[in-house]
């Protein structure tokens, strides 16, 4: 096992009813800002629940937070809370909402352009407002982690940008997990939402051993139950149970816990961030497209991982190694089809005269060598991107 650190301060309040308990968790003294995608917040109730739970305190909102967060819609958020000097952030929605929050979070402090909390992904971070959320869309993990994705539409180079951060100030304080409000989702949201936490466990998992057996075996729980509950989720989802499982797997596969003391591989989303920024797909379709051929084509150095994954998560012990491995990619790429998610770049009418833009965004952003191993070169790049046509 490799050596860690791990941190991760978050409160967080599971169950049926524990939006009321915003009232515990906010100072009562704080300016809020509640900040949210779309109208789904208003109409399923969601917002006016975290209104009442807030009291007397004094709040505004901001709304339209994009699926793909951008920076352009993120700054006006800054310019709000600096104007009306607020002093707390609430985030009601998914992963985006999240995602955008700790952004405006740390850009309130930045020095110069905040822009280069992207750039230095997050080392020049100094300090951020203090920040809850209330989780609607389980998927991303963000509410209990210290990273976010940012888009930027208008650059220099007129290319579209999608970078992450980390930062350990951007924690969120607490974050209220109630699996009723899952309950409205359409089915597109759901499934992107088990795509998107499946990859998030492989990437931390699918790479070479390190006698990690505890990580290991939390990571497996994890993919099984993504499995189990992935089909019920979408075929019931009112069911309380179903999606109360279904939001803490999600949670708890980008939280730290299982990529302490683990190599990491994360050369499946750095692809998918570029597909979004130039073609508008979703991230988890790019995941979905993504990783059952990053797993084919780098099946040697990954093959002692890719044995333990078909025997301990796919129960695949029979036939020859190279059958093995075969079946549990192909195993992998039904489950996000099973879902409605395809796994093919034509299937979202984007061919191989795509591929060119995309390594020049890769080679712009610094990701020319990704992987576990860092073997994950712009040629290697390509080579998964030609066979995921």
């Amino acid at each position: 096992m490799l050596n860690f650190d791990f941190y991760n301060p978050t409160r967080i309040a599971f169950g049926k009813g524990k939006v009321a308990e915003i009232d515990k968790l906010v100072p009562a003294e704080a300016r809020v800002l509640i900040v949210y995608g779309g109208t789904s917040a208003k109409k399923n109730g969601t917002l006016d629940e975290v209104k009442a739970a807030l009291g007397g305190r004094y709040a505004e909102e901001f709304s339209g937070i994009e699926p793909n967060p951008t920076y352009e819609t993120l700054m006006k958020a800054v310019s709000k809370i600096k104007a009306n000097k607020l002093d707390y952030l609430l985030a009601v929605g998914g992963g985006s909402v999240i995602d955008g929050t700790k952004f405006v979070a740390a850009a309130v402090y930045a020095e110069g352009d905040p822009w280069e909390i992207l750039l230095q992904r997050g080392a020049n971070v100094k300090q951020a407002m203090p920040y809850g959320t209330v989780l609607t869309l389980p998927a991303t993990g963000s509410e209990m982690n210290d990273g976010s994705v940012i888009s930027r539409t208008e650059t220099a180079s007129g290319l579209h940008d999608k970078l992450y951060f980390t930062s350990e100030h951007v924690f969120p304080q607490f974050s209220v997990l109630d699996p009723s409000k899952s309950y409205t989702l359409p089915p597109r949201q759901l499934a992107n939402g088990v795509v998107d936490a499946y990859t998030h466990i492989m990437e931390q998992y699918l790479t070479y051993p390190v006698e990690a057996r505890v990580q290991d075996r939390f990571a497996e729980g994890l993919l099984q139950t993504l499995i189990e509950v992935g089909p019920k989720v979408l075929a019931n989802p009112q069911d309380y149970d179903t999606q109360a499982n279904f939001m803490w797997v999600a949670t708890l596969a980008l939280n730290g816990l299982i990529g302490s003391g683990v190599p990491s591989d994360w050369s499946t989303h750095m692809i998918g961030h570029e597909i979004t920024a130039l073609h508008g797909l979703d991230h988890a379709q790019t995941l979905a497209i993504i990783l059952p051929t990053m797993l084919s084509v780098r099946r040697e150095s990954k093959r002692a991982k890719l044995l333990q994954y078909a025997e301990r998560v796919w129960h695949i012990s029979e036939g020859s190694e190279d059958a093995r491995i075969e079946a549990a990619i192909q195993n992998t790429r039904a489950f996000f089809e099973s879902l409605s998610v395809p796994t093919r770049l034509s299937a979202y009418n984007i061919g191989a005269d795509a591929i060119p833009a995309l390594l020049a965004q890769l080679e712009s952003h610094g990701m020319a060598k990704l992987g576990e191993h860092e073997d994950v070169t712009l040629d290697k790049s390509r080579e998964v991107l030609e066979a995921s046509i």
